[in-house]
């Protein structure tokens, strides 16, 4: 079997632990945001909170993450440390939620939520760089497994919210919650910690200030992969305004009951779980701009299909299908940026492709609020279909051969 899994993967069978183990650290990180998305329609029927202020609350998530990322990747990449700020995400997160669970005002809520996203992008710089520099001629397939822990997160997540909801309040789901995120820090902190070693051109202190100003001008005056960080962006807005309307849409429109809605944000995360290894692992072989174009592309068909039909057991099997083909993609997107970052920056280049996205991110959420308002929720997934669509057509502009790093 062990050769079986090198052969295919290319990876040794003693080198794999490491990336499941960042998965299972990244899973927790988005239980926390799935979770989040699962409650949102109960803590907005709690609060008497209208889709606009919903909107709000979700776009401080969006925003708190993207101002995280203007620190994190300087601090990962000079400190040369990863695997501390992981531990950190992840108690920041999990204690963050269990307050979210025990708050009832609007705008201490606001702030949990804030700190919740600080965690989720804290995490990706320290991880991402990580696998990058340890699995370099293998990017595609180590952050495939890394992405593979939130698909199971974003999968199974919802799902069980949906379950304990029938015996207990959003409340007891979101303290439940945080305190698994808390307990997931220990096999992270315990493992990786020991193994936590600078690196970067001064290993005695990572990079140092002057070399790591110098190559951030190298990375922020790249077009292609400022090109490949906007593109991913609009993505990552239609991927966050799927997360907030899509159970909004089903409880309020078609009225599903709480475990229905997560049956169904399950079913959008089945297909991602499935297809991320297969994406990123092809990455490596036939390169990311093939990958990108086939999956985005079928994302848009998919999603101008969901927003013109009116049939439930339509509507479940084609969300079941966008999963496969709009989640898979992850893995592709951070490798192709790992593939143009110069060495020793790759905290800062995640760092700047999640700010990207999250910066975008916020957006979604507001405007799709104010759509809702006025015109109702079936119009919010035509807006999704016309962001998904500009990611789509920005990936032609970056180019077709890709300059790989070896390091990161």
């Amino acid at each position: 079997m062990a050769l079986s899994v090198q052969r295919l993967t290319g990876v040794e069978w003693k080198s794999q632990g490491t990336p499941f183990l960042l998965g299972f650290g990244h899973c927790a990180t988005h239980w926390l945001t799935a979770s989040l998305f699962l409650l949102m329609p109960f803590v907005a029927g709690d609060l008497g909170l209208s889709y606009s202020e919903v909107g709000v609350l979700v776009g401080l998530l969006h925003f708190s993450s993207a101002a995280a990322n203007v620190g994190s990747g300087l601090v990962v990449d000079v400190t040369g440390r990863r695997v501390i700020y992981l531990v950190i995400a992840l108690i920041l997160g999990g204690s963050a939620f269990v307050g979210f669970g025990a708050s009832t005002v609007f705008g201490i809520l606001g702030v949990l939520i804030v700190l919740i996203g600080v965690c989720v992008n804290l995490w990706h710089p320290a991880a991402i760089s990580y696998l990058s520099v340890n699995y370099p001629g293998h990017r595609g397939y180590a952050l495939s497994i890394h992405a593979l822990g939130a698909s199971a997160a974003d999968a199974l997540a919802p799902l069980a919210a949906g379950a304990l909801l029938v015996w207990m309040s959003w409340r007891g789901v979101a303290l439940t919650s945080g305190g698994l995120v808390l307990l997931a820090a220990l096999p992270v902190a315990l493992i990786l910690l020991p193994k936590d070693r600078p690196t970067g051109t001064d290993t005695r202190r990572g990079l140092g200030l002057r070399d790591y100003w110098s190559g951030l001008k190298a990375l922020v005056s790249n077009r292609s992969l400022l090109g490949l960080c906007a593109m991913a962006g609009f993505r990552t807005m239609t991927v966050n305004g799927l997360y907030l309307f899509l159970p909004l849409y089903l409880a309020n429109e078609l009225g599903l009951s709480p475990i229905l809605i997560g049956a169904t944000m399950t079913a959008l995360q089945i297909g991602g779980f499935i297809g991320t290894p297969i994406a990123g692992t092809w990455s490596d072989r036939v390169g990311r701009r093939t990958v990108m174009i086939a999956g985005l592309t079928l994302t848009t068909v998919i999603l101008i299909t969901l927003a013109a039909t009116a049939n439930v057991i339509v509507f479940v099997a084609g969300v079941s299908i966008l999963g496969f083909v709009l989640f898979s993609v992850r893995p592709v997107i951070q490798s192709w940026v790992m593939d143009l970052t110069p060495a020793g920056l790759g905290g800062s280049a995640t760092s700047l492709l999640f700010g990207v996205q999250s910066a975008l991110s916020t957006l979604a959420p507001v405007i799709g609020g104010i759509v809702a308002d006025h015109w109702g929720l079936t119009p919010v997934f035509a807006l999704l279909a016309a962001t998904i669509l500009v990611a789509n057509l920005l990936v032609f502009l970056v180019p077709k051969e890709e300059k790989r790093s070896r390091a990161c």
